[in-house]
């Protein structure tokens, strides 16, 4: 397992950190639960809070965030700019307004993800992947026109996806083969939003196949299972995953950021 706070990923001459600040209870995504109302009103809502726990994470040592173009969240990255905080950006185009157990993709492919590029250019952005509900909707007639526009916009592409087994299957198949670099997929020892019934050492070992097959550079997400898993017990399992080559990690307070980040240092 590489040390991922020791070590960056160097790609292209770029150094990339391997440790990203995920964001997505910055901006209370649905599949959060229950929880999701609470981010909204503690982060969503508060830029300015949003904003407290990327200056925490920078100071531990977090050089990398995970940043799409939702307005509150981009308030809370420029306030803790203004107040010294220095992150790569590795950022998402084309996120949407989407259902997460019942996605529209149609919708999702008409979000103005060109847009998306323009605002991610204000930033020290490295690398922009495209949402997973456009990469899902398995047009890969569209997927190839974005990628062509995020390398002719002299940026490192990639991709998301929340089917790490059937979209990495497709991948393999598909003509975008050859058009990306970067791959985030959702990982953890539960299996949690993952597309199988579990996710024991068979399954393990075939996505460990599937995705060095491919032959990418594995971001992964999820990690903690939306916060079903304790920190400890994911973070070891990470330790495990011969494909993993940095990771992205959402925390939604001051004492998770200092737990979370801390154990990882640790690794």
């Amino acid at each position: 397992m590489i040390k991922l706070f020791k070590e960056d990923l160097i790609y292209k001459n770029n150094h990339i950190p391997r440790i990203l600040l995920g964001t997505a209870p910055f901006t209370a995504e649905g599949y959060f639960g229950h929880r999701s109302r609470l981010y909204q009103l503690d982060l969503e809502d508060n830029p300015g809070n949003i904003a407290e726990i990327i200056k925490k994470a920078n100071n531990i040592g977090v050089k990398g965030i995970n940043l799409n173009t939702n307005e509150k969240l981009l308030k809370g990255f420029d306030i803790a700019i203004e107040n010294g905080v220095e992150m790569s950006v590795v950022g998402i185009i084309g996120k949407s307004d989407i259902n997460y157990m019942f996605p529209d993709y149609e919708k999702a492919k008409k979000a103005d993800w060109e847009e998306d590029i323009n605002i991610l250019s204000k930033y020290n952005t490295k690398i922009i992947l495209i949402d997973e509900f456009i990469t899902d909707s398995y047009d890969f007639e569209l997927l190839e026109n974005i990628l062509t526009e995020i390398k002719d916009n002299g940026y490192i592409s990639g991709i998301i996806t929340s089917f790490p087994f059937k979209t990495t299957e497709k991948l393999l198949r598909s003509s975008i083969k050859d058009l990306f670099d970067f791959y985030m997929v959702p990982v953890n020892k539960l299996g949690y939003m993952m597309d199988t019934d579990s996710f024991l050492d068979n399954q393990r070992q075939k996505l460990s196949n599937l995705l060095n097959k491919l032959d990418k550079k594995v971001i992964i997400n999820k990690i903690l299972a939306a916060g079903i898993q304790q920190p400890e017990e994911a973070f070891n399992f990470l330790k495990t995953l011969d494909y993993a080559e940095m990771v992205s990690i959402g925390v939604s307070s001051i004492k998770e950021t200092e737990k979370d980040f801390g154990l990882l240092q640790k690794l």
